[in-house]
């Protein structure tokens, strides 16, 4: 995918947690989508779902966003496919164009643009990089723990990590500053635990 893409996802989760005032991890998405107005539902069967689908989100008749999720999956993979939907939101990916349409993919072959940088945002916000970096996390481990995902998005995850240790260009943007200081009271709270 193009820098821009990446570029866009991440900075509207800079701004989906400055705007949120989200302070500290793992994220409670239930008082997010009641402040925001959005309605989060979970369905247990798969009549709703294919079977590479964990979520999806739609407008009711009175033009309300809503997040339907796969009640089957474990807890860890239920949150990420909340954070996922609300990158859709988030990012404006529900046109008229596309609200008739589901939008496809999974996490490891995210086939659209649209999919891409919902994964992205739904990864920044459940592990803003700055917080992993401040408490100089690097194992998939530690960051599932922290963050209350799974294993393997952990994984995913310490592997981007990887990279921007490398890079070390942590607070270069003021949108991640803003987000890094929301977040100080909490970094420095669980400095000792890792």
């Amino acid at each position: 995918m193009n820098y821009k893409i990446y570029k866009d996802a991440r900075d509207a989760a800079w701004k989906f947690l400055i705007e949120n005032n989200i302070k500290s991890l793992p994220i409670v998405f239930t008082n997010i989508c009641k402040k925001n107005n959005i309605m989060l539902k979970r369905y247990i069967g798969s009549a709703y779902f294919s079977d590479d689908e964990r979520g999806i989100v739609y407008f009711d008749r009175n033009g309300h966003a809503c997040i339907l999720i796969n009640g089957d999956d474990d807890l860890c993979v239920q949150r990420y496919s909340i954070a996922h939907e609300l990158g859709h939101i988030y990012l404006g990916h529900l046109t008229s164009e596309n609200i008739c349409h589901r939008l496809s993919g999974s996490r490891d072959n995210p086939r659209l643009p649209v999919e891409y940088q919902a994964e992205r945002f739904a990864m920044d916000i459940l592990a803003p990089a700055c917080v992993l970096w401040a408490l100089d996390i690097h194992s998939a481990q530690d960051i599932a723990r922290l963050c209350n995902i799974s294993l393997s998005d952990a994984s995913i995850r310490a592997k981007r990590m990887n990279t921007l240790y490398k890079r070390d260009k942590f607070l270069s943007s003021s949108l991640e500053k803003q987000v890094y200081e929301l977040f100080e009271g909490f970094i420095i709270k669980k400095k000792n635990d890792f």
